[in-house]
């Protein structure tokens, strides 16, 4: 089975630890269903699995990949859900404690095929190319779940999004625009910012400029660099929902802001299957996909890792099965 995999970690040199090869195939868990890919979808998450973060030297080696589209053993075409929990886990799976990803504990979808739970397929909507579908997994569930279930974001609203770059971005103001919202965005780059309003961003700023209001809720991912902005751009009951922090953690908390103005600070962490189900069926209807970087071939997917690590990537970096 040709497949890309995590050989072993390197900090500094991510690449230098994929190996693009035949690998031999896993003995997959009872009741697990066989999809064989047509298209996956390349995220953060695969370089830091490269980094050695959160994919541990005795896992190794391992498939990457969290994300893909395939058909099953009868022919039917379906998209595969990333989050793994525990068999006897009820309620939400990004919950369970013992939960993971596609590629932390079990093998990924930048694969010629992958196993996956059978609660784990989709069916693919009607019409749908593999690029189209593999490209909503991680980057446009996660970004459902901030707008919809964390921020509970209604027509209307106005809302911020940190950082005009990456998949995640693009889904928050795609979805947010198609549901109603008033969606502003920050970004460094006006090509990014341009790249924003074509997505149905309302308006852009620059990293850190006053906004002309404040909003309803503030999307998070980059971390210490924007944090003051976002507390400080809310509402008095507004929220920022946080599913990331690239430019690190450790931002001040800025504890008298949260109280004095009653704001909300909520944790979010990709989605169910239920929000997938629902995603789907959103993007089916509004006729919305997400944007596509670049599209490689299996064979060559360290040039795709390539592309997704240099940061010059905007919409999503796919491998073609």
């Amino acid at each position: 089975m040709l497949a890309a995999r995590a050989v072993r970690a390197s900090s500094d040199d991510p690449l230098s630890a994929l190996e693009v090869a035949d690998a031999p195939a896993a003995e997959p868990p009872a009741g697990w269903v066989r999809v064989d890919v047509e298209g996956a979808a390349l995220n953060r998450h695969d370089l830091w699995s490269l980094r050695g973060v959160g994919l541990p030297a005795e896992r190794l080696p391992m498939v990457l990949g969290c994300d893909a589209t395939g058909t099953l053993e009868d022919g039917s075409a379906v998209v595969v859900h990333a989050v793994v929990s525990d068999e006897d886990f009820r309620g939400d799976e990004t919950l369970d404690p013992r939960r993971t990803l596609l590629s932390e504990l079990h093998p990924g979808t930048i694969a010629e095929h992958v196993w996956v739970p059978r609660r784990n397929v989709l069916p693919r909507p009607a019409g749908w190319t593999a690029e189209r579908a593999a490209s909503l997994g991680t980057a446009w569930l996660t970004a459902y779940r901030m707008l919809f279930t964390q921020a509970r974001a209604v027509p209307g609203q106005t809302v911020l999004v940190q950082g005009a770059a990456g998949g995640v971005s693009n889904a928050l103001v795609a979805l947010g625009s198609a549901a109603g919202l008033r969606v502003w965005v920050t970004g460094r780059s006006p090509e990014r910012l341009e790249r924003a309003s074509s997505w149905g961003a309302a308006a852009t700023f620059a990293t850190g400029e006053r906004l002309p209001g404040r909003v309803d809720a503030v999307f998070e991912t980059v971390g210490k660099a924007t944090w003051k902005h976002s507390v400080q751009s809310l509402k008095p009951g507004g929220c920022v929902v946080v599913a990331g922090a690239t430019t690190g953690g450790d931002a001040p908390a800025m504890l008298e802001n949260v109280f004095f103005k009653q704001l909300r600070v909520l944790g979010s962490t990709m989605g169910t299957r239920e929000e997938f189900e629902r995603l789907l069926q959103f993007c089916d209807t509004a006729g919305l996909a997400p944007e596509v970087d670049s599209v490689h071939a299996l064979t060559d997917a360290r040039e795709a890792f390539a592309r997704l690590e240099s940061g010059q990537a905007v919409g999503k970096v796919l491998v073609q099965v």
